[in-house]
């Protein structure tokens, strides 16, 4: 039924195009004429009747005759690629390209059509040509803008993180507006590779100009915050952890081990209590409720902590709760009562293990680990830990 919708509009444009061909009929044989109106009745017939095939085969015939309808050649080419006979479309492009008479503007347009076929099939290398052969012939600037940011994309998907950004880095800030979150992961792709080689310095370097693209940025923070705990510069760690929750509280759940670390090598647990308990009305979860129950429990034992995190379960339900609640009751109940909550524990916990931890906001793609790239969707920073009684 999509192919039908999308080919409607394609039938007018020839049907205009075939108007227009009649102002010459009179110079063209007899023969053409008529195999003119045939093919062009036999495509109206076949798509009159669902048969887009048939449909498209006719009204590429017709195109053949009338040179004036390039609007619909793109047009049949992009329904190829969208039905995934890419080798059709590039067939169709590489003979507009042959024309004569092209203008400039449809030249350009059919080059970037080309490109798009090429990236579709995974031929990146001549993808890449053409959009550099693109960009050398001064387009205007809305095709420049266009060719650029296809050409970031086939460096996102070849992993080319340094040739996104340099890319990106030619178009203007307003151009560039609409990938700024795009730009910024690319800097944290390459600050990770520098984390794993211990250049520390060049990954700060990177991370730097990721919250100059996104200053909402959770990724770069956390990643920040992850080079100083290396370095052991508690203070910065602890700055750059504590913006997350600024930048976005399903975040917070993720700082609060590597805060507990930096506050407790600073000997500032009164501080990191503080902050647990603005998180825990700012941006309350499960990870927030378990942690401020392990203060409960060194100050007070293990009853206080388990009746502390009964009330909080009363009011957010969560399994991993559940569970820290279960180890508790372990801990502390009578020896006749541990075997059935041991056994009650090995479920709950198998259930636990069963779930996912995070999930894409766009598609709903599940993991139990943080993808920033969304295997699925393949969009940026969409995937957060998970919500809710089966999560935080």
């Amino acid at each position: 039924m999509a192919d039908y919708l999308l080919i409607v509009p394609i039938f007018l444009a020839i049907a205009v195009g075939w108007m227009l061909g009649r102002r010459d009929r009179n110079r063209q044989p007899l023969t053409a004429q008529a195999n003119l109106s045939r093919d062009y009745f036999n495509g109206l017939d076949y798509l009159l009747s669902e048969r887009t095939d048939e449909a498209i085969e006719s009204f590429i015939k017709v195109l053949e005759i009338n040179s004036d309808t390039i609007p619909a050649h793109l047009a049949l080419a992009k329904l190829f690629r969208r039905k995934g006979d890419v080798d059709q479309a590039i067939k169709l492009h590489q003979n507009l390209l042959a024309r004569p008479d092209l203008n400039r503007k449809d030249f350009l347009r059919i080059q970037m059509a080309l490109a798009r076929d090429y990236t579709a099939v995974g031929l990146l290398d001549r993808a890449e040509n053409l959009l550099l052969e693109i960009n050398r012939q001064n387009p205007p600037r809305e095709t420049r803008a266009n060719a650029l940011r296809l050409l970031i994309k086939l460096y996102e998907k070849e992993g080319e993180w340094g040739d996104a950004l340099d890319t990106g880095n030619i178009l203007s800030a307003d151009e560039r507006a609409d990938i700024k979150h795009e730009l910024a992961h690319y800097s944290c792709e390459i600050a990770e590779g520098f984390i794993s080689r211990k250049k520390y310095k060049k990954a700060q370097q990177a991370l730097k100009q990721a919250l100059q693209y996104d200053p909402a940025s959770v990724r770069a923070s956390l990643l920040q915050g992850r080079v100083a705990l290396l370095n052991e510069q508690w203070k910065t760690a602890i700055k750059y952890f504590r913006m997350v929750a600024e930048q976005d509280q399903a975040f917070v759940s993720e700082t609060v081990e590597p805060l507990r670390e930096c506050y407790q090598s600073l000997g500032r647990e009164a501080e990191f209590r503080e902050y647990l308990e603005q998180m825990a009305l700012a941006a309350p979860s499960t990870t927030v409720m378990l942690a401020l129950s392990e203060l409960v429990r060194q100050e007070r034992g293990v009853y206080a902590a388990g009746f502390f995190v009964t009330e909080e379960l009363k009011k957010r339900p969560s399994i991993k709760g559940f569970n820290r609640l279960i180890d508790m009751h372990i801990e502390y109940g009578s020896t006749s009562a541990k075997e059935s909550l041991v056994i009650l524990r090995g479920l709950t916990g198998q259930l636990e293990q069963t779930k996912p931890v995070y999930r894409c906001n766009s598609c709903g793609f599940n993991s139990r680990s943080l993808q920033w790239h969304c295997p699925s969707c393949r969009n940026w920073g969409t995937t957060k830990p998970i919500q809710g009684i089966e999560g935080e």
